[in-house]
């Protein structure tokens, strides 16, 4: 991420046996970052951070699942960093990721957590000088925030988009036409330029999903009726 002589550097780093992204966003003057969506082994993911050199500042949440908000907690205690989001409408998941763990026979991977402030649409977020913005995103859960950078062309999705695919919409509380509003709304507007990090695999842009993904392309959306399988 170079625009505007930005100081903004990302890293990507995959966590858990489910492959989450974990983005570790900081500034390279500062030396000051965030997590965002640090699913588990946060051992790792500190790590990561200490041969950088980075300080964490802050611990970014996009929604409340076992892999995306798994490891917060124990990056807190060890950092003292406050978490931020996701939308309140995500608090129940926030209290089931032990329980949700277990369900996938890998219990202790991750820790129940509360936010220390939660997000609403229209929020901004900062990083050094930097602001970014956040869009309520409801679909693959209630409470599914979007991050981004309009001059940086940097989003970071967490389960709502993937490079070829959408978030799963059978979980509790899940809502496939809130997916497909949504993406409609909230994100193709940023822009097909706009560059995202989604929760597991590539990265890809708004633009090469609206040209082919097969449930959320142009091609599709118009005729779409809400029902979404997805992935993760």
């Amino acid at each position: 991420m170079s625009e505007n002589s930005t100081t903004i550097q990302l890293k990507v780093i995959p966590v858990t046996p489910l492959q989450q992204n974990c983005s570790l966003l900081w500034d390279s003057e500062t030396l000051e970052g965030v997590f965002v969506d640090p699913g588990g082994e946060p051992e790792k993911l500190m790590a990561e951070a200490k041969a950088l050199g980075i300080t964490i500042k802050e611990i970014w949440l996009t929604h409340g699942h076992l892999d995306h908000a798994g490891g917060a907690k124990d990056i807190r205690n060890g950092t003292g960093a406050p978490i931020i989001g996701p939308h309140e409408d995500d608090i129940f998941w926030l209290d089931l990721i032990e329980a949700s763990w277990a369900k996938y026979g890998m219990a202790g991977m991750g820790k129940d957590v509360r936010a220390d402030r939660y997000l609403k649409d229209g929020d901004v977020l900062r990083l050094g000088d930097i602001e970014f913005q956040v869009a309520h995103t409801p679909g693959h859960t209630p409470g599914h925030v979007v991050i981004y950078n309009q001059a940086l062309k940097i989003a970071f999705v967490g389960d709502v988009l993937f490079r070829g695919s959408v978030g799963r919409t059978d979980f509790p509380k899940s809502n496939p036409q809130d997916l497909i509003k949504s993406i409609k709304n909230k994100l193709w507007p940023l822009g097909n330029d706009m560059r995202f990090i989604p929760g597991h695999g590539p990265a890809s842009t708004f633009g090469q999903e609206r040209a082919d993904n097969p449930f959320v392309g142009d091609r599709v959306i118009g005729n779409m009726a809400g029902n979404s399988s997805g992935v993760m």
